[in-house]
């Protein structure tokens, strides 16, 4: 069995109970060293076998994966955040469905959450926004036609973009291009969780400067919309003039 497990977002004890008892428990753990935070190796025995496979190919990968599980070992691939989100897990699963090997998955918290943690925000509030786009600006690896930056702006609702710090002027015209004003509010998190976390505030129109300004170029989330904005209204969850199913309006 090989287990895929979310490390979360880059604090060590963010990741997931389950996820953590796994590590505890791995004979293997196979971690992508350029992203996850070595702190969450602490979790393993002396005498667990660790491979970082920042530098490997995927067939590199599963041939691990397949040594450990002829010897029996339990044995953990432990990705960034959450797998499901820009994890490249998939295509590992196809290589072990051809070998026979069976898996399962444990989700881990994402850097989006982490993220809108950082900033103390919410990407659904009433009357600014009940939906968030995940997505990331096109670069070396193509995104679906209908999938395209500008066209993914063209809702105005919030926006998380992942693997796109480097790519900023190019992200700036293409939000502009689609539903966002220069001076909608959005935010650079570099780092979300980790110590060394930082928070950088700004506009659309400033996203590129803000970046070079402080010396971002990777490993950061880019968050646009208003939620990032002053106080919102009221929500009707709490509102005393509400009826719902667990409680009466007064009047």
């Amino acid at each position: 069995m090989i287990h895929f497990v979310g490390a979360g977002p880059g604090a060590a004890d963010l990741i997931t109970v389950r996820g953590a008892d796994l590590l505890k428990k791995a004979d293997l753990v196979i971690y992508a060293g350029s992203l996850v935070n070595p702190a969450l190796l602490h979790y393993c025995k002396e005498d667990c076998e660790i491979h970082n496979s920042a530098s490997m190919t995927m067939e590199e990968v599963i041939a691990l994966m397949k040594a450990g599980e002829d010897a029996g070992k339990t044995c953990v691939r432990l990705h960034t955040g959450d797998p499901s989100l820009y994890g490249a897990h998939r295509e590992q699963m196809d290589e072990l469905d051809k070998l026979g090997i069976s898996y399962d998955v444990v989700p881990g918290v994402s850097s989006f959450s982490g993220a809108a943690a950082a900033l103390c925000a919410e990407y659904t509030l009433p009357q600014i926004s009940q939906s968030l786009i995940i997505t990331r600006m096109e670069g070396r690896t193509a995104v679906p036609e209908g999938e395209k930056l500008a066209r993914m702006a063209s809702h105005g609702c919030s926006m998380v973009l992942f693997l796109s710090a480097g790519l900023l002027e190019a992200v700036r015209e293409e939000l502009i291009a689609g539903a966002y004003e220069p001076d909608t509010p959005a935010a650079i998190v570099y780092k979300a969780t980790w110590p060394d976390e930082a928070v950088y505030r700004c506009t659309v129109g400033t996203l590129a400067q803000t970046a070079k300004d402080k010396g971002v170029n990777k490993t950061a989330l880019i968050l646009v919309g208003d939620f990032l904005s002053g106080p919102v209204e009221r929500s009707k969850l709490y509102d005393p003039a509400f009826t719902h199913e667990f409680r009466t309006a007064s009047e």
